[in-house]
């Protein structure tokens, strides 16, 4: 049967059909408005269930970084009570000096009031001249935001590396958390922190991975790395220091290193003392460091 054999619909069903096709395309409307409205609900709901992940997040992890740290804690395998990791020729660790396996910072003197303008009794803290024939002993107070300190490094790694593979010096490095303020998360004392892991876990990686943090040094006034980007730092190093980090288990001792700093006079980064002496650059970019040192090698033969 084809159309023309179809009976004709009358005006008023017409009317009907074309009131029922109207009333079709509404409800397809109605329906997909609703439906949209659901989506925008739900993508909103989401959105704001993200950020609030977020927020929570840095909540917890500032709170994590910024909580209080205890007075006392240990000292890592191969580092002395005043923060320190000796090195020789060709990078091999000495021995610590003392023998503390704990630190607290109640039994530092209290920090001077007034400004120092020297260090104050060096020998306290392990720093003073070595006999006549024994390799000149080089201690640099560093912390890993401080540019000053990255600019020594870069310039002078080299020239430490010569001086020790000569058997001229021992390198002991001292970082500490001088410039905390510098950023929001304290991260010269949690950066110092790892730094103590790899020392306790892995000394033959420590310089690499202080190479590492200074090539990606974080500016100062932010945040600085994350936890997770310093252990992964430690671990392109060769060193997993996951469990250390995470526990914030030296972070006792580099409050202790910060405060016996202070008590003696150090309040600034890089302080560096060749043969228990304070060496001051005259020159740009600590250029003049190796012909200071070299000096002091020379008057002691």
């Amino acid at each position: 049967m084809n159309s023309q054999n179809q009976p004709k619909m009358s005006k008023a069903e017409r009317t009907a059909a074309a009131r029922e096709k109207a009333r079709e395309i509404r409800a397809a409307e109605l329906k997909r408005q609703k439906r949209n409205g659901w989506l925008i609900r739900g993508g909103v709901v989401a959105a704001a269930i993200a950020v609030i992940a977020v927020i929570a997040l840095v909540v917890v992890t500032t709170m994590r970084n910024n909580a209080p740290i205890a007075d006392s804690g240990p000292v890592p395998a191969n580092v002395n009570a005043y923060g320190g990791i000796v090195f020789g020729a060709n990078n091999a660790v000495i021995p610590p000096s003392t023998n503390d396996s704990t630190v607290d910072k109640n039994t530092l003197p209290a920090a001077p009031t007034a400004s120092p303008t020297a260090v104050i009794d060096p020998e306290q803290i392990g720093i003073k001249a070595t006999p006549v024939g024994q390799p000149v002993q080089v201690v640099v107070y560093l912390d890993f935001i401080c540019e000053f300190c990255k600019a020594f490094e870069q310039t002078n790694a080299s020239v430490l590396k010569q001086f020790q593979d000569a058997g001229q010096i021992t390198l002991e490095y001292r970082p500490a958390g001088l410039l905390d303020g510098a950023s929001t998360t304290n991260y010269s004392s949690r950066a110092s922190n790892v730094a103590a892991c790899v020392a306790d876990q892995a000394p033959d990686k420590y310089l690499d991975f202080v190479a590492a943090l200074y090539q990606n040094q974080p500016a100062e006034g932010g945040t600085g790395l994350s936890n997770d980007q310093l252990k992964q730092y430690a671990k392109d190093a060769g060193a997993n220091v996951d469990s250390c980090v995470d526990n914030a288990t030296y972070r006792p001792m580099i409050q202790y290193v910060t405060s016996q700093a202070q008590a003696h006079g150090i309040t600034s980064t890089p302080t560096i003392f060749v043969d228990g002496q304070s060496y001051r650059s005259q020159a740009q970019g600590f250029t003049d460091f190796q012909a200071y040192v070299q000096g002091v090698i020379d008057a002691k033969k």
